[in-house]
Protein backbone atom coordinates (compact mmCIF):
# COMPACT_ATOMS: atom_id res chain seq x y z
CA UNK A 1 0.00 0.00 0.00
CA UNK A 2 1.16 3.29 -0.64
CA UNK A 3 -0.06 5.21 2.05
CA UNK A 4 -1.96 4.23 5.18
CA UNK A 5 -5.42 5.77 6.70
CA UNK A 6 -3.42 6.49 9.28
CA UNK A 7 -0.80 8.21 7.61
CA UNK A 8 -3.25 10.32 6.03
CA UNK A 9 -4.70 11.31 9.09
CA UNK A 10 -1.13 12.10 10.82
CA UNK A 11 -0.63 14.35 7.75
CA UNK A 12 -3.82 15.92 8.11
CA UNK A 13 -2.83 16.98 11.83
CA UNK A 14 0.71 17.47 10.36
CA UNK A 15 -0.99 20.17 8.17
CA UNK A 16 -3.49 21.97 10.49
CA UNK A 17 -0.83 22.54 13.25
CA UNK A 18 1.84 23.65 11.06
CA UNK A 19 -1.12 25.90 9.09
CA UNK A 20 -1.59 27.34 12.75
CA UNK A 21 1.73 27.82 13.44
CA UNK A 22 2.25 30.14 10.33
CA UNK A 23 -1.25 31.92 10.78
CA UNK A 24 -0.90 35.90 11.00
CA UNK A 25 1.89 36.15 8.74
CA UNK A 26 -0.26 37.06 6.26
CA UNK A 27 -3.65 38.40 7.34
CA UNK A 28 -7.12 39.27 5.41
CA UNK A 29 -8.49 41.06 7.93
CA UNK A 30 -9.58 45.24 7.66
CA UNK A 31 -6.78 47.14 8.75
CA UNK A 32 -8.85 49.79 10.33
CA UNK A 33 -8.08 51.34 13.44
CA UNK A 34 -10.51 49.13 15.26
CA UNK A 35 -9.14 46.07 13.71
CA UNK A 36 -5.55 46.96 15.00
CA UNK A 37 -6.96 47.65 18.58
CA UNK A 38 -9.19 44.67 18.92
CA UNK A 39 -6.66 41.92 20.35
CA UNK A 40 -8.61 38.76 18.73
CA UNK A 41 -5.66 36.93 16.83
CA UNK A 42 -7.26 34.07 15.34
CA UNK A 43 -9.46 34.09 12.09
CA UNK A 44 -9.88 30.90 10.77
CA UNK A 45 -9.85 32.68 6.79
CA UNK A 46 -6.75 32.79 8.18
CA UNK A 47 -5.66 29.47 8.94
CA UNK A 48 -7.56 28.23 5.82
CA UNK A 49 -5.21 30.25 4.10
CA UNK A 50 -1.52 28.97 5.78
CA UNK A 51 -2.69 25.81 5.78
CA UNK A 52 -3.26 25.58 1.75
CA UNK A 53 0.05 27.37 1.39
CA UNK A 54 2.49 25.88 4.31
CA UNK A 55 1.00 21.66 4.07
CA UNK A 56 2.66 21.11 0.85
CA UNK A 57 5.61 22.11 1.30
CA UNK A 58 6.09 20.11 4.84
CA UNK A 59 3.48 17.27 3.28
CA UNK A 60 5.24 16.69 -0.02
CA UNK A 61 8.86 16.85 1.56
CA UNK A 62 7.69 14.05 3.56
CA UNK A 63 5.88 11.99 0.90
CA UNK A 64 9.28 12.56 -1.12
CA UNK A 65 11.21 10.76 1.80
CA UNK A 66 8.97 8.07 1.86
CA UNK A 67 7.70 7.48 -2.41
CA UNK A 68 12.00 7.59 -2.76
CA UNK A 69 12.32 4.96 -0.59
CA UNK A 70 9.84 2.84 -1.27
CA UNK A 71 10.82 3.06 -5.30
CA UNK A 72 13.84 1.69 -3.95
CA UNK A 73 11.91 -1.30 -2.46
CA UNK A 74 12.51 -0.56 1.45
CA UNK A 75 9.24 0.09 3.73
CA UNK A 76 8.80 3.43 4.63
CA UNK A 77 6.32 4.84 7.07
CA UNK A 78 5.82 8.96 7.72
CA UNK A 79 5.33 8.85 11.64
CA UNK A 80 4.73 12.80 13.38
CA UNK A 81 7.37 14.25 16.07
CA UNK A 82 4.99 15.67 19.07
CA UNK A 83 8.08 17.35 20.58
CA UNK A 84 8.61 19.36 17.37
CA UNK A 85 5.10 19.77 16.69
CA UNK A 86 4.61 20.81 20.36
CA UNK A 87 7.66 22.70 20.42
CA UNK A 88 6.41 24.98 17.02
CA UNK A 89 3.32 25.64 18.70
CA UNK A 90 4.61 26.94 22.10
CA UNK A 91 6.85 29.06 19.99
CA UNK A 92 3.94 30.26 18.32
CA UNK A 93 1.73 30.92 21.43
CA UNK A 94 4.46 32.78 23.76
CA UNK A 95 4.67 35.34 20.57
CA UNK A 96 7.93 34.06 19.20
CA UNK A 97 9.47 35.71 16.24
CA UNK A 98 11.20 32.35 16.14
CA UNK A 99 9.77 29.91 14.26
CA UNK A 100 10.69 26.00 14.16
CA UNK A 101 8.81 23.25 12.45
CA UNK A 102 10.17 19.61 12.88
CA UNK A 103 6.56 18.12 12.21
CA UNK A 104 7.46 14.16 11.72
CA UNK A 105 9.49 12.09 9.99
CA UNK A 106 9.70 9.09 7.29
CA UNK A 107 10.62 6.09 9.34
CA UNK A 108 12.67 3.99 6.60
CA UNK A 109 13.51 -0.04 7.16
CA UNK A 110 16.98 0.17 7.88
CA UNK A 111 18.01 -2.12 4.85
CA UNK A 112 18.63 1.16 2.71
CA UNK A 113 21.23 1.89 5.32
CA UNK A 114 23.31 -0.92 3.17
CA UNK A 115 22.92 1.21 0.17
CA UNK A 116 24.84 4.32 0.41
CA UNK A 117 23.45 5.90 -3.00
CA UNK A 118 20.06 5.11 -1.92
CA UNK A 119 20.32 6.32 1.62
CA UNK A 120 21.38 9.74 -0.03
CA UNK A 121 19.33 9.89 -2.46
CA UNK A 122 16.06 9.14 -0.33
CA UNK A 123 17.23 12.11 2.75
CA UNK A 124 17.51 14.87 -0.76
CA UNK A 125 14.30 13.90 -1.92
CA UNK A 126 12.17 16.10 0.60
CA UNK A 127 15.21 19.35 0.34
CA UNK A 128 14.38 18.73 -3.44
CA UNK A 129 11.04 19.35 -3.16
CA UNK A 130 11.24 22.23 -1.24
CA UNK A 131 14.15 23.32 -3.85
CA UNK A 132 11.91 23.25 -6.99
CA UNK A 133 9.01 24.59 -4.52
CA UNK A 134 11.12 27.42 -4.17
CA UNK A 135 12.57 28.32 -7.49
CA UNK A 136 8.33 27.63 -9.05
CA UNK A 137 6.88 30.60 -6.34
CA UNK A 138 9.82 32.48 -7.65
CA UNK A 139 9.43 32.30 -11.71
CA UNK A 140 5.96 32.46 -11.33
CA UNK A 141 6.14 35.92 -9.42
CA UNK A 142 8.08 37.21 -11.60
CA UNK A 143 6.82 36.45 -15.04
CA UNK A 144 3.00 36.78 -13.88
CA UNK A 145 2.23 40.47 -12.78
CA UNK A 146 -1.62 39.64 -12.88
CA UNK A 147 -1.64 37.78 -9.34
CA UNK A 148 -4.44 38.50 -6.76
CA UNK A 149 -3.28 40.07 -3.83
CA UNK A 150 -4.38 36.42 -2.28
CA UNK A 151 -2.18 35.00 -4.45
CA UNK A 152 0.83 37.08 -4.19
CA UNK A 153 0.61 36.36 -0.69
CA UNK A 154 0.33 32.70 -1.19
CA UNK A 155 3.60 32.70 -3.17
CA UNK A 156 5.68 34.94 -1.11
CA UNK A 157 4.63 32.44 1.78
CA UNK A 158 5.34 29.44 -0.26
CA UNK A 159 8.78 31.02 -1.76
CA UNK A 160 9.81 32.15 2.00
CA UNK A 161 8.87 28.53 3.69
CA UNK A 162 10.26 26.46 1.11
CA UNK A 163 13.41 28.45 1.01
CA UNK A 164 13.81 28.23 5.12
CA UNK A 165 13.26 24.75 4.41
CA UNK A 166 15.80 23.63 1.86
CA UNK A 167 18.41 25.42 3.92
CA UNK A 168 17.69 24.31 7.55
CA UNK A 169 16.90 20.64 6.15
CA UNK A 170 20.29 20.67 4.05
CA UNK A 171 22.63 21.50 7.33
CA UNK A 172 25.32 18.74 7.19
CA UNK A 173 24.73 17.84 10.94
CA UNK A 174 22.28 16.44 13.37
CA UNK A 175 19.49 14.59 12.12
CA UNK A 176 19.00 16.80 9.42
CA UNK A 177 18.80 15.67 5.62
CA UNK A 178 22.05 17.48 4.55
CA UNK A 179 24.08 15.32 7.06
CA UNK A 180 22.99 12.27 5.10
CA UNK A 181 23.23 13.69 1.91
CA UNK A 182 26.83 14.97 2.15
CA UNK A 183 28.09 12.16 4.64
CA UNK A 184 25.72 8.90 3.66
CA UNK A 185 25.46 5.89 5.82
CA UNK A 186 26.54 6.14 9.07
CA UNK A 187 29.41 3.73 10.14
Amino acid sequence: MLITLEEIIKLGIMSIVIGFIFTGFYSFRPRTIYHRSNKIKFDIRDLKFSILVTAPAVVIHELAHKFVAMGYGYSATFEIWSFGLGLGVLLKLIGSPLVIIAPGFVKISELAFTNDLAYRLIAFAGPAVNLVLWIGSILILKSNKNLSIRQTAGLKLTKYLNRLLFFFNMLPFGPFDGRKVFFGVPN
